[in-house]
């Protein structure tokens, strides 16, 4: 039996069909979390590091889901992922490792912060995370801002967790219990002077925990910012004027 012969796309057909699928390749490269290898999922080069991610849920000062974070990941960019990837292997030679609260932050949840700031009404959470500051004063003191460096890409907040205990008592100091997060003096996002991370008031042992942590992310090219202990950036992020838009997804 003779197939009868294809009919040859014309010159027009052709083109619009590279059109279309130009078209298709793009929006595909502009909603993947590693396109043009900018952002990436840290759980693809440091899988045990342990995700908090606490602006998918309830559990944060806003006291609801976040706008943006659509899934329960850890967003970097490509430096900073590997920069963390090291990082946890350092750590686990000392039975320790990493847990990240926050990590690349779109551009629509810091407006959702702002928004939140600016409804003096909303005081839900303020037993728990603001308790000695005047709502009203949250943008004055520096908690809230229009633009964050998280939405760089190149920042995490992050603590550390016992994985071993007889080898992390051998460079932290304070109750030691497998799986259990390190004493840092006081939880993450409280917006208080006790929070910074040389701050005077906290005892011997959390301000050990707390230097020797800026000392191990430093070593690593992080940078600490002095108001929480738990925020770090990539001293050499790649973007430093680029503030990202796309959701975590």
């Amino acid at each position: 039996m003779k197939l009868a012969a294809s009919r040859p796309w014309s010159g027009t057909a052709t083109l619009a069909a590279a059109a279309v699928l130009a078209s298709l390749l793009t929006a595909c490269a502009a909603t993947a979390p590693g396109a043009h290898n900018e952002l990436v999922p840290l759980s693809r080069l440091a899988p045990t590091v342990v995700q908090d991610m606490r602006y998918f849920g309830a559990n944060n000062f806003v006291g609801r889901p976040i706008a943006g974070y659509e899934a329960p990941q850890c967003w970097l960019s490509q430096a900073a992922a590997h920069s963390l990837a090291r990082v946890q292997h350092d750590l686990a030679a000392h039975g320790l490792g990493l847990k990240v609260f926050d990590c690349y932050r779109p551009q629509m949840a810091v407006d959702d912060f702002v928004r939140w700031g600016a409804d003096l009404a909303d005081q839900r959470t303020k037993a728990e995370y603001y308790p000695r500051v005047p709502k009203s004063e949250l943008f004055a003191r520096g908690y809230i801002a229009e633009k964050s460096g998280h939405s760089r890409a190149s920042t995490a907040d992050l603590t550390l967790v016992v994985q071993d205990a007889t080898r992390a008592t051998q460079v932290i100091a304070g109750p030691v219990a497998l799986g259990q997060e390190v004493d840092m003096g006081t939880p993450f996002d409280l917006f208080d002077e006790h929070s910074h991370t040389e701050d005077a008031e906290q005892p011997p042992a959390v301000r050990r925990n707390r230097l020797w942590l800026r000392a191990l992310m430093q070593s690593h090219g992080w940078r600490n910012l002095p108001e929480e202990w738990w925020h770090y950036t990539l001293a050499d992020e790649p973007w430093p004027q680029r503030y990202f838009t796309r959701p975590v997804r």
